[in-house]
């Protein structure tokens, strides 16, 4: 397998954003998900002393798919800008892979969370 995968996208403050993963082996077949979790983190950088952001990752075992989410409540976190991700897999402590990772650029939206 080759992994991560590259995916930089654009994002609308406080929308709901939604990608699914389908992660393949070496010989392009289905990488087999049961069993595994998934972590999808955004940060305002890489290295430390980062500020990051857990936003929703979920496994499908049967569909061997990796749907990862950025809810509005914690899109409002991401303010105008750019961002970077990553999206890991991990079965237990002992084997982690980094699927995805890239960059997101985050529009402010017109109408706000606060706006009534």
């Amino acid at each position: 397998m080759a992994f991560p995968g590259t995916y930089n996208f654009n994002y609308y403050r406080g929308d709901r954003y939604e990608f699914v993963i389908r992660p393949k082996t070496a010989n392009g077949g289905a990488f087999d998900l049961t069993g595994y979790s998934a972590r999808f983190k955004v940060a305002n950088q890489r290295g430390e002393g980062k500020t990051q952001y857990q936003m929703q990752a979920v496994v499908d075992g049967s569909a061997d798919t990796v749907t990862c989410t950025i809810l509005p409540g914690a899109g409002e976190n991401l303010v105008g800008g750019t961002y970077v991700y990553d999206v890991q897999i991990d079965f237990g402590a002992t084997i982690v892979y980094t699927l995805l990772t890239g960059s997101i650029t985050v529009t402010e939206d017109v109408t706000g969370a606060d706006d009534s």
